[in-house]
């Protein structure tokens, strides 16, 4: 029930994140667990970066799409996971609405850009296997500019978008969230005002930004099959495939997270389970990405070999 409603939006009021569990005995291990899925993120995504700005051979535009999937990763759990273990830390769970609406809206602009990205780098594919001879003059650097920032342009106006509406809405004193992190849609539940609008809006920019890019995979790659299996040798099948690979196997981890979150957070009634399966997008896929990407690629595999062997010979000198 509402305390007290808040029509003067320059009236400050905390939130509380009430993270993942409540329990005092299970907090350190939490604290540890998540900080070290930072830093293997970080880490992981800074050698993506690394490998492909010092490696000529990777200059190409997949590897230019995989840097700033690597960067947007970093920065999405950067959004989220240091403020979770600041609470810990400090037992303290408060967030300002401004700080948690904030959060909500870099989260946003994150997760959108994220697909916009999926989306380009199967159309990259697309062209490298289906029109080869052409594929120097379509995706040809400006174009690839082009296309990222478009993206990052549609990202940052849904997330302001969202952003704005939600100060159109009053509020209640004694808010509660019972998730780690503040997403848009969870504000909207501490609403005292009708959130009719803000929801439909979500549902239908949700359905244009995350829809549209996942057609478009989709689209490359049954033509990227069709394509692929009317080669005649099997070492050109086998090359198209794992070129593809890799872009493949995190698009399904992306999506698939995304896409059981969503279920579930309809099927199942408690909020900590939610919070819990909500780790599976906004962590898993950003500290998965740089294995997934090391482990079936060829190039990037002896790129980074090339990268770490420098580190190790700078450290014995």
């Amino acid at each position: 029930m509402c305390k007290m409603e808040v029509e003067n939006k320059s009236v400050v009021f905390d939130i509380f994140l009430h993270g993942l569990t409540d329990d005092t005995e299970l907090q350190p291990f939490i604290f540890g667990l998540f900080l070290c899925m930072y830093l293997i993120t970080i880490f992981g995504n800074l050698l993506i970066i690394l490998a492909i700005i010092c490696d000529s051979h990777l200059h190409t535009p997949m590897y230019f799409f995989l840097c700033h999937l690597a960067f947007n990763d970093m920065y999405l759990i950067s959004i989220t996971v240091p403020k979770m273990l600041v609470n810990i830390q400090t037992q303290d769970q408060r967030i300002t609405f401004a700080g948690c609406l904030s959060q909500g809206c870099f989260v946003a602009v994150c997760t959108i850009f994220e697909c916009f990205l999926l989306g380009i780098m199967a159309y990259d594919r697309f062209i490298a296997i289906c029109y080869p001879l052409r594929y120097t003059v379509l995706m040809n650097p400006c174009f690839c500019v082009i296309l990222t920032l478009i993206s990052l342009f549609f990202s940052i106006v849904n997330g302001l978008l969202h952003s704005l509406m939600v100060l159109h809405l009053s509020f209640c004193t004694d808010l509660e969230i019972l998730h780690f992190f503040c997403e848009i849609a969870q504000i909207l539940k501490l609403a005292c005002s009708d959130s009719l609008i803000n929801n439909i809006l979500i549902f239908v920019t949700s359905s244009i930004f995350a829809g549209v890019p996942l057609c478009g995979i989709i689209f490359s790659y049954v033509h990227i099959v069709s394509t692929v299996l009317k080669m005649p040798s099997l070492e050109g099948k086998y090359k198209a495939f794992s070129t593809c690979g890799s872009h493949l196997s995190v698009v399904s981890l992306f999506y698939g997270t995304g896409f059981g979150v969503y279920i579930s957070s309809n099927v199942i009634d408690s909020p900590k389970k939610i919070a819990m399966a909500s780790v599976m997008y906004s962590i898993v896929p950003p500290m998965m990405n740089p294995f997934i990407y090391s482990m079936r690629n060829r190039n990037m595999k002896e790129a980074l070999k090339k990268v770490i062997g420098r580190k190790l010979l700078f450290s014995d000198v």
